[in-house]
């Protein structure tokens, strides 16, 4: 009795804690990084460089994952990865403290980066070795839900947290309230009108206290000019470093500019006035400096944030700036734009905020440290102990790489792999290309073919009511194909992941002002990809299916990922040329390939679906 509730355990005891656990560390060393890194001041160059870096052992997984499935059981990956990803995270806090933390830290997130990636291997083999295929049916939703609530956590929970204790470890905060008005009168302040009060020790200055921008519209040239300016002063009186313009290569200039010529010659979109184009919103200067030179020569590094109101209010030059002995008194400039979207009079408060930046992140990273090794103590307790979960090697003296090679050539030789391969490269033609360009579709003026949103109206469209859709969708799906199998709602489930892209060709051509019709129009198609991308999932675990599961999962997941960088990386410059109309009737063309590669693939009638089974 004591061996089977070993070798099973209730999924919901361990499912969703290993999905979080398998999201946490992608979400930190891809995008909490780069939010560190920003804040103590790496600049813009090198955090694109090194960070973009870091993605390579997702992209190259599938090359090791043999090893996963040759040596050791996949439980004791999980939870042995985990261990390692818990002390590359306490590592990441010990060394940022130190002087050389850039070098030190991006070496933790390298071995972070490959930690993960293997971690995810061996989760996903854990998954299918510990799961019927109708509980993996099941809960392939909710796999999707806790994966993405990791995303959420890393990007919200910790960014949140470090920004509460450099708050709490910093100078008094110093607000500035910015409106955007109609009418104006003459706020402005010089920068000796910034006065400390008689025995202030240190203390951020910012000025004016109330910042008046009417919304009158600016040329892109207008706004350019004041950016440029503003940016040239904070860097010559070292308040930020200069970014590092990158040259265009020969083949943009030689081969790739001609061809978009030439498309946009043939089919390209004739817009409206140019001036409606070339709008941008009005801009707002706050003066920034302290009160006295600092206390000894650490440097203090100020950040203009916005603090509560409107988010159509930001910040585009001077939201981060290091104040020293040689600069204090000089006085740097920020500059506040309104969104070109805004019609009607709104107010934000932005908060200049100082303080001890290595230390906030250094205790944000130990939390999460120690938070994650709470995850491998549980795993290791809760993780049950499948039967079939066994080393493909069992013969020691099998040369390795003669069992490499034999796990690749067993995926590749598997009966109906150019249908497989081309379901898994096409499925998502279409939505690769789509979900690339939804954000800014919402957010273009409608002189520029899109809907104008604001850009807290695209929070609510698009990150929260698109994101429940996507969600319910995923659930719903994992749960009725464990009713009747993948092969009953396959086509079903191909219709639901294609047809809502019509919404948009709806949305691009009417343009509606209805927030309530453009949120039902978004929910609807992300509900249909949520829904349809789960016939996706479950076809990879089904082409998985033998001896080597956990390596040929991996090899379906690389091949998935070259499915949607390949389309992706092209939308942009596709929609530039032939604009939002012609894109999204062009997205609903690129279905067509999804529906093809549907027709071709073989699935057995009883995979993913719950049978009862008898005792001959």
């Amino acid at each position: 009795m004591e061996n089977n509730q070993k070798n099973y355990r209730n999924p919901w005891a361990w499912v969703p804690t290993l999905y979080f656990a398998q999201g946490i560390p992608y979400v930190v060393v891809m995008t909490v990084s780069v939010i560190m890194y920003k804040r103590l001041g790496i600049s813009n160059s090198d955090i694109a460089f090194y960070t973009s870096w870091l993605y390579l052992p997702w992209v190259i997984k599938p090359l090791w994952s043999p090893f996963v499935d040759m040596f050791s059981k996949k439980r004791l990956w999980v939870v042995s990865l985990q261990f390692v990803i818990g002390l590359g995270l306490a590592s990441v806090a010990f060394t940022l403290p130190a002087s050389a933390f850039f070098q030190w830290s991006i070496a933790m997130f390298w071995l972070m980066a490959f930690a993960s990636a293997t971690h995810d291997i061996a989760a996903d083999g854990f998954y299918m070795l510990s799961l019927e295929q109708h509980e993996q049916a099941t809960f392939s939703g909710v796999r999707s839900t806790f994966y993405r609530v990791a995303m959420l956590t890393g990007q919200g929970l910790l960014v949140i947290v470090a920004g509460t204790i450099e708050t709490s470890s910093s100078l008094p905060t110093h607000d500035v309230t910015v409106q955007a008005v109609r009418s104006i009168a003459d706020t402005s302040v010089a920068m000796t009108d910034l006065v400390a009060e008689p025995g202030t020790q240190v203390a951020v200055l910012a000025g004016p206290p109330v910042l008046r921008i009417p919304l009158i519209p600016r040329t892109k040239l207008e706004v350019d000019s004041v950016v440029k300016s503003v940016a040239s002063r904070n860097i010559a009186n070292a308040f930020r470093t200069a970014d590092e313009k990158i040259e265009s290569s020969w083949w943009d200039r030689v081969v790739s500019s001609r061809i978009k010529q030439f498309i946009r010659d043939l089919v390209g979109e004739h817009r409206g006035s140019d001036a409606d184009v070339d709008k941008r919103g009005n801009v707002g200067l706050v003066h920034l400096r302290l009160s006295r030179p600092p206390l000894d020569d650490s440097p203090v590094v100020v950040a203009f944030e916005h603090k509560s109101g409107d988010a159509s209010l930001k910040v585009v030059e001077g939201d981060r700036l290091t104040f020293t002995r040689g600069n204090w008194d000089k006085g740097a400039l920020i500059v506040v734009q309104l969104d070109k979207n805004l019609t009607k009079e709104e107010s934000a408060v932005f908060a200049a905020k100082s303080g001890n930046i290595p230390f906030a992140w250094s205790v944000t990273f130990s939390v999460l440290a120690g938070m994650f090794l709470l995850l491998f103590a549980y795993h290791k307790l809760m993780l049950p102990y499948p039967l079939a979960d066994k080393p493909t090697r069992a013969d020691a003296s099998q040369s390795v790489w003669k069992e490499f090679v034999h796990t690749f050539a067993l995926f590749f030789n598997k009966k109906g792999i150019i249908a497989t391969l081309a379901f898994l490269l096409f499925y998502r033609f279409a939505e690769a290309q789509l979900v690339k360009m939804v954000s800014p579709f919402l957010l273009d003026p409608r002189g520029k073919g899109g809907l104008g949103l604001t850009t807290s109206e695209v929070g609510i469209v698009y990150g929260t009511v698109g994101v429940i859709a996507l969600l319910l969708g995923g659930l719903l799906g994992g749960y009725i194909v464990s009713r009747k199998g993948l092969k009953y709602w396959l086509w079903i489930m191909v219709f639901a992941i294609h047809l809502p892209d019509v919404v948009f060709v709806f949305l691009s051509q009417v343009q509606p002002e209805s927030l309530l019709l453009i949120n039902l129009g978004v929910g609807l198609e992300q509900f249909g990809y949520g829904f349809g991308f789960t016939a996706y999932m479950l076809y990879m675990i089904s082409v998985s299916e033998g001896d080597h599961k956990t390596a040929h999962y991996a090899i379906c997941t690389g091949i998935m990922a070259l499915g949607m960088m390949l389309p992706g990386m092209f939308s942009g410059d596709l929609q530039e040329l032939v604009g939002y109309k012609n894109f999204f009737l062009w997205v609903i063309l690129a279905t067509i390939p999804g529906f093809l590669v549907a027709a071709f693939v073989k699935i057995d009638p009883l995979f993913a679906k719950k049978v009862v089974k008898t005792q001959e």
